[in-house]
Parts: structure tokens; C-alpha cells; sequence
């Protein structure tokens, strides 16, 4: 398909794919949410799993369409990576701003469980690529590219398996002791809800795909750029909503658990669902491994200032805000050639 070149229908294709992923977002969070009710999950796997996916359905969609429509799995893997930075920086940030005292009360399931359990599916992901580089490279020695074949991406769904095992037992653990049964809920109309929201995400990640496409060759700068900052700032909507509305209701432990299950789906389930799609992809080792590289020190801050007191407070917020300004910085020094590690 030819990439469309205008760049005011571009702009108009970014704003109206983002508005739709928000939507659709909104549409299949809330559904999810009443769902997860209905069948008593506690709050974390609802924030860890139901929201997360719900939210993360953006970041599969636009590696799914980038990839079988345009032959542009960059683009996917540029989206994912990009909004895992947003979520992991700038959502926290902007839900304690948003919460009671301007303050995101932590706990330790969220700091020993979900946030390891994330910085595990960090280490599994480098490690596929970097077995890809070693077993399946497509270039000389001096070259760092390689396929990352299906069979390799089995390996961060079979880690995503032990994930649902993990929080399939806190469920049952809290249906032990649960009291309250919420029975007040249509779930035929949620289920109905539920797709009718993945078809506006649907055409919103077509509609973001075809921006970055656009972009890409407008300015004659990598695709992987564009999927950074365009698709991947559309797609992060859905998360950013279901985080500050939690804050505001005062769930803190939804909100922080929707940011590490949405960070978890997408590497380890989104990200994988693009390779099967494309039967196989190339991965540049050397424009791969500096963003995840970026993306672990950024977990690192982040896990820091949530440990400390068990909260993140509205000066620590500003940091995060501050470490993703720098990430940004980066990225324009990317796109002004002055810096050159991405491509």
C-alpha cells in the first residue's frame, strides 16, 4: 500500500487514530472492569490483567496492522517499546499528581511481585533478541541483526503463561475470603461492549499505523522513530485513563498494577503476536538494545522512588516527569541527526 505524504491528512490521521484508541480504550476498560466485578477478581489482577490487556489491545493492534499491512514490524516494535517508557514514566507520575495529597500509596505485592515479575520480562525479551543475533543472524559478523524466528518468541509467551498462573492463584485466594458478590452486572452487554470496542482500537491503531508510515517517508527518517513517538503516544491513551481514574477513586493499587501488567502484556504477548504474524522478523540489535536499554534504567528510577515509602509523592512524580523529558530529548536529537543510534 502506498504511504500517504500530505502532511496536514497525516496529522489529521494521528489525531483521529489517537481519539479512537482512547475511545475504544475507555469502551473496553470499563467492560473489562465490570467483568473482572462480576467474576469477584481482586484489584490487582483486575488492574495486572483485565484493565492491562484491555488498555494494551492499542499496542497489539498497531504491531499486528503495521506488519501484515505494511510489512513495517519496526514501526510495531518502536510503538511497544516507546509506550512502555510513557507508562512507565509519565503515567505513575501523572496519577499521583492526579490522586488524594497528589500521592500514589504503593504495597509490597506491587513493589516484590509485579514490578520484578516486570523486570524479568525485560531480561527474557533481551535475552530472545540477543539469541536471535546469536543463532539466526542475517548479516556478516560486523552486522547485529537477527530473526527472531516463531519458535524464539514462544519463549516470552511461555513466561506470559506463568504470569496468568501466578495471579490465576491470587484469584482463587481471594474468592476464599471473599464476601461481597456483585450480581447487579449484565455480563452479555459487557461481552457485546467489549467488541465493539476493539473494532473502534482497531481502526484508531490503523489509522496511527498509517501516520507513522506517512511520516517516515515524509521526512525521510526511520519508521522505528515514528513508531516511538506517534503510535506509540496514540496507543498509551487507554493506559493513562484507567491509571488516573483509579488514583482518583482512590485505587492506588489498581493504577500501579495497570502500568506493570500493561508493560508485561505488550512485551511479552504483543510484541511476540507480531513475530508469529510476520512468520518470523528481523530485529536491529543495534537500534533495539539502546531503547531497552533506556527502558530498564527508566524501571530502575521508577522502582527506586516507589520503594521509598512504600509511595510516590508529588516531588518524586517530577522526577519520573523529568526522566521522560530527557528521553525526549533524545529522540530529537535522533531526529535532527545529531545523534544516530537508532538508525
Amino acid at each position: 500500500m502506498v504511504a500517504v505524504t500530505s502532511l496536514p491528512v497525516l496529522v489529521v490521521f494521528a489525531v483521529v487514530g489517537s481519539a479512537l484508541a482512547w475511545k475504544g480504550g475507555d469502551l473496553l476498560v470499563r467492560a473489562s472492569d465490570r467483568l473482572g466485578a462480576y467474576y469477584g477478581l481482586p484489584a490487582i489482577v483486575q488492574g495486572a490483567v483485565i484493565a492491562a490487556v484491555g488498555s494494551s489491545f492499542p499496542e497489539l493492534s498497531s504491531i499486528i496492522i503495521a506488519t501484515l499491512r505494511y510489512g513495517a514490524f519496526d514501526i510495531g516494535i518502536g510503538a511497544i517499546v516507546g509506550s512502555a517508557v510513557f507508562n512507565i514514566l509519565v503515567i505513575p507520575a501523572v496519577s499521583a499528581l492526579a490522586g488524594e495529597n497528589q500521592r500514589l500509596a504503593s504495597n509490597r505485592d506491587l513493589v516484590y511481585k509485579e514490578a520484578q515479575f516486570y523486570l524479568l520480562a525485560l531480561a527474557v525479551l533481551v535475552l530472545t533478541f540477543s539469541l536471535a543475533v546469536i543463532y539466526r543472524p542475517t548479516n556478516g559478523p560486523e552486522q547485529l541483526d537477527g530473526v527472531v524466528t516463531p519458535a524464539l518468541a514462544t519463549i516470552p509467551l511461555a513466561l506470559y503463561g506463568l504470569y496468568l498462573f501466578m495471579q490465576y492463584h491470587d484469584t482463587l485466594d481471594h474468592r476464599a475470603i471473599l464476601t461481597q458478590v456483585v450480581n447487579d452486572i449484565d455480563p452479555l452487554r459487557q461481552w457485546v461492549a467489549l467488541v465493539v470496542s476493539l473494532v473502534v482500537i482497531l481502526v484508531g491503531a490503523e489509522l496511527l499505523v498509517r501516520a507513522a508510515v506517512g511520516f517516515g517517508e515524509l521526512f525521510g527518517t526511520s519508521t522505528f522513530l515514528w513508531g516511538l513517538t506517534v503510535v506509540a503516544a496514540g496507543t498509551s491513551l487507554p493506559d493513562t485513563f484507567v491509571s488516573v481514574t483509579a488514583a482518583r477513586q482512590g485505587n492506588a493499587t489498581m493504577s500501579l498494577a495497570n502500568v506493570f501488567g500493561s508493560n508485561v502484556f505488550a512485551l511479552l504477548v504483543a510484541l511476540p503476536a507480531g513475530i508469529f504474524v510476520a512468520g518470523g522478523a528481523v530485529i536491529a540489535f543495534e537500534e533495539v538494545v539502546p531503547m531497552m536499554g533506556f527502558l530498564t534504567g527508566a524501571s530502575i528510577v521508577f522502582f527506586a522512588v516507589l520503594r521509598t515509602e512504600m509511595a510516590l509523592t508529588r516531588g518524586e512524580s517530577f522526577v519520573l516527569l523529568g526522566t521522560y523529558g530527557l528521553f525526549l530529548a533524545w529522540l530529537v536529537a535522533e531526529s535532527f541527526g545529531v545523534i544516530q543510534l537508532l538508525g
